[in-house]
Formats: structure tokens, sequence, C-alpha cells
């Protein structure tokens, strides 16, 4: 990921945890073979807004964001492989040839305690 696209990402769930929505986070943790991102690309999933980043598009997205839906219903987190070594002959455009591991977290929304928490810290931080 660049640095453009982490400060998107933190925008948006900066944005998400102001307005009270409890969003997922999906990032990649291990990938083997040719894959579309690499360990380290996140996505934000935000059942209001849609999602911020990418892990890949495809199919293998579509399987994230479906976990991404269940970790928020039951504020469990998953482990998802996605497997993109289908038969090269099936001209799927899903198929890179490798397998990601994608760990699929809840963000909470944040509470009162932790807002007044957070603030105090910004304010006793060094300007950068």
């Amino acid at each position: 990921m660049t640095y453009e696209d982490d400060k998107t990402l933190a925008e948006a769930l900066k944005t998400a945890r102001e307005a009270g929505r409890a969003c997922a986070l999906a990032t990649i943790v291990g990938t083997r073979g040719s894959t579309p991102r690499k360990v380290g690309a996140r996505m934000l999933v935000d059942p209001t807004e849609g999602l911020t980043g990418t892990i890949g598009g495809g199919c293998g997205e579509a399987e994230v964001i479906e976990s991404a839906y269940r970790v928020l219903k039951t504020g469990f987190a998953e482990r998802v492989r996605v497997d993109l070594t289908e038969d090269f002959t099936t001209w799927s455009p899903a198929v890179c040839g490798g397998v990601m591991d994608v760990f699929v977290e809840p963000v909470a929304v944040q509470t009162g305690d932790q807002k007044q928490l957070s603030e105090e810290s910004r304010a006793r931080a060094p300007d950068r």
C-alpha cells in the first residue's frame, strides 16, 4: 500500500468511527504464488459508505466482503483463504495462480470514553 492508500483508509475509518458506524477491516496477511496484491494491503468494508481500498478485486474480494458482513454480524474475526489457482483453461480473469490469506476483523464504534482518551492523547502529542 502507498502512503496515499493508507491516508485514505485512515480517513475513511475515522469518519466511520465519528459517525458511530462499525466497519470491518480486511488485511492480507499471507500470500503464495502470484496474487493481485501483497501482504499488508488493506480494505475497509463500511456497510453504509462501501469499500475503501482493495485486496485485489474480483471473486476473491467478493469472498472477503461476504466474510466482512459475517464479522460485523458476529463480532468475531475470520481468516479467509482466497484461492486464485483455478484451472487456467477456464479463461477466468480471477486466475492469478496464487493464494492469499486475509484477516478480517471488526472495527468497533468509538465509545465516549475512547473518544475522550483519543482527544486527550492528541492534545498531548507533539506537533508533527
